[in-house]
């Protein structure tokens, strides 16, 4: 990944997954030595600069003399340090290291080329300090950015290779250590969004996947039901220039070409007639997401942040409500998605509906087939529902009501992170029931897309035979699905 250079979603999230080193070209080498003069004139000069040489949030009115300055750099960061609970996953730490190396190559932030070296020699030895899921309200991520910093200073823990380790000793195996703290880096480290750019990424990665997935399945489900595909027709979907339907009606006409077209009936319940809708709408969703995330994590969001001229200012860039408002409506999306979902996963076990053997059993008799799995379904609905609950409306006021509005971004994202992990196994479970489903109705021809998703199902999960246990035939389905429906 090349951090001179404006950086994708797909860009960051593969770079995270190759653990490729990164460098520090030289123009960027040079935009931050250039952004750090003014930090050290201001840092001993009388000007009042927020975080430089005054308090924080309620504190604000509290001057630092010019020699304590130093000293009050980690002293800022152990103060802070109060996000709590659980450990989330090594990724999260190391996405968070990704995204303030990539702020900070804005050259805005005032960091010291110390400190980003250091950052990237962190990144580059694969390490990524421990962080609790508890603390930040998305103005700015500070309690949740101050243990990632102590972690980076030698203070914390940090993951290496699964294993949670005493960052003195896995920044020494490295052969890398912490420099002193130089005035602003402090701030800089903690005063950002890159806890709530972390973790959408994460988020937004997750629901690609499974908003692929789910396109996926609906190739299947429709080969297995027999549907009628008159509703795909492009003149039928130019009436209406909806966000993102005749691009889906597109992509799912092309290729269930090839498959057998014989209706059985005008027209298909809802959930099959409306799948260019509602997965355009979530498309439509997820892509305006992406390109909100891809602007927060290219821009220099500090506060406050060097201005061309030597300028430092103040800014509320921290603060990303468009980024809140877009995760939450991609939840909302893909709650949508998951409900027509599991209704097409009903009909398809429904005889009277799919003309097919009860419950997709190809023996009858007390057999339950695949119903049983029905519940299933119905619980992962639920979670995903419960999930799609908007949070971002109601924050509580803090530091004496001086930070009395927050965004909650990185909830957002922790809720559309958790709604995903229920959201990939419902479309594994329609996989399975549709791959199921072609296998009772035999159609003389499949489409070479439908083909290739049945084999790939059929090769990790075997046709449903005697009634057996389908819980991990659903989690194989599933990370099948994760696997091929990108390439598809």
């Amino acid at each position: 990944m090349d951090l001179s250079a404006r950086v994708t979603l797909a860009q960051f999230c593969a770079a995270l997954k190759s653990h490729a080193p990164l460098e520090l070209p030289e123009t960027i080498r040079q935009r931050i030595i250039d952004a750090r003069g003014p930090v050290e004139e201001l840092a001993a000069s009388d000007t009042p600069v927020y975080g430089l040489n005054t308090g924080l949030g309620g504190n604000l009115a509290h001057r630092i003399p010019p020699e304590d300055i130093p000293a009050f750099q980690q002293q800022l960061v152990d103060g802070r340090s109060v996000a709590t609970g659980p450990a989330l996953p090594e990724i999260t730490g190391r996405a968070m290291l990704l995204a303030r190396l990539l702020s900070a190559a804005a050259g805005r932030s005032g960091l010291s080329l110390e400190t980003v070296e250091h950052m990237l020699a962190v990144y580059n030895a694969g390490l990524a300090p421990v962080v609790p899921e508890f603390g930040s309200i998305g103005a700015a991520d500070l309690t949740v950015n101050a243990v990632w910093a102590n972690a980076l200073l030698g203070h914390g823990q940090l993951w290496h290779k699964g294993a949670r380790l005493p960052a003195s000793e896995a920044l020494a195996q490295a052969a890398t250590s912490a420099p002193p703290l130089q005035p602003k880096d402090a701030l800089a480290l903690c005063n950002t969004g890159a806890f709530s750019t972390a973790r959408a990424a994460l988020a937004l990665h997750a629901a690609r996947q499974g908003l692929d997935m789910a396109k996926a399945a609906v190739l299947l489900s429709y080969a297995g039901y027999g549907a009628n595909r008159t509703i795909l027709r492009e003149d039928i979907n130019a009436l209406r220039p909806a966000p993102g339907q005749q691009q889906a009606a597109t992509w799912f006409r092309t290729r269930l070409e090839g498959c057998e077209d014989t209706p059985r009936r005008v027209q298909e319940s809802l959930s099959f007639r409306l799948v260019a809708t509602v997965t355009g709408a979530a498309e439509d969703a997820l892509t305006r997401a992406i390109a909100i995330w891809e602007d927060e994590a290219n821009a220099g969001a500090d506060s406050p942040s060097v201005l061309d001229g030597g300028e430092m200012a103040s800014t509320g860039h921290y603060h990303a409500p468009a980024l809140a408002l877009a995760l939450e409506g991609v939840s909302l999306a893909m709650a949508m998605t998951a409900h027509a979902s599991l209704q097409r996963t009903q009909k398809l076990m429904n005889p009277e509906l799919s003309g097919l053997p009860k419950y997709l059993s190809p023996i009858g008799g007390a057999s339950a087939g695949m119903v049983p799995m029905q519940k299933t379904c119905a619980s992962l609905l639920a979670e995903i529902r419960r999930h799609a609950m908007p949070v971002v409306f109601d924050p509580a006021p803090v530091s004496d009501t001086v930070e009395d509005v927050a965004a909650l971004t990185p909830l957002a994202a922790a809720k559309l992170i958790d709604q995903m992990r229920a959201f990939h196994l419902l479309a594994g479970t329609e996989a399975m029931a549709a791959a199921q489903a072609i296998d009772l109705r035999a159609p003389e021809r499949l489409s070479p897309v439908v083909k290739t998703l049945h084999s790939a199902i059929r090769a990790d999960v075997a046709m449903l035979q005697q009634d057996r246990p389908l819980g991990q035939d659903i989690e194989r389905a599933a990370e099948t699905l994760r696997h091929i429906a990108p390439g598809l």
